[in-house]
């Protein structure tokens, strides 16, 4: 398993590379992508910051709770801090598994869990103010 919290941009050709194996038929690669509104507001970008030790510790126990509800053969997540324009990646969570749907649901699970418990913290910043976003999932987020 590959967990990675990093100031440079995210790598999605190492996180595939890093879950591929030979008995896995399937590789579900999620992006999360910087976007330019929210809440109404016009974003002009997001600021990151992270806990790395606590981070990855915390990302290496919910890809276990994951892999023993889906059977699944590795994940890697990457989680980017700093500043990030829009259009640029956050998040790169990709596992890989003997069969796509267990694939999409498992990554399903592993961005949901991801956005509840990990130590990320996020500034949204917009045309006239800025605010540090909590954790957790907002309505609309789960879709």
């Amino acid at each position: 398993m590959l967990f990675e919290v990093i100031a440079e941009p995210l790598d999605p050709e190492r996180c595939v590379d890093h879950v591929r194996k030979d008995e896995t038929g399937a590789v579900a690669l999620f992006y999360g992508v910087v976007r330019n509104n929210n809440m109404g507001r016009n974003v002009l970008y997001l600021e990151y910051d992270a806990y790395p030790e606590m981070a990855t510790k915390v990302m290496r126990q919910i890809a276990e709770e994951i892999a023993a509800k889906y059977p699944i053969t590795d994940v890697a997540i990457q989680h980017r801090t700093g500043r990030l324009e829009i259009g640029e990646t956050s998040l790169l969570v990709a596992v890989s598994s003997p069969h796509r749907k267990e694939a999409f649901e498992a990554c399903h699970a592993l961005v949901d869990r991801f956005k509840e418990v990990v130590p990320v913290w996020k500034k949204e910043l917009w045309e006239g103010g800025e605010e540090w976003i909590e954790g957790e999932m907002r309505k609309g987020d789960e879709k």
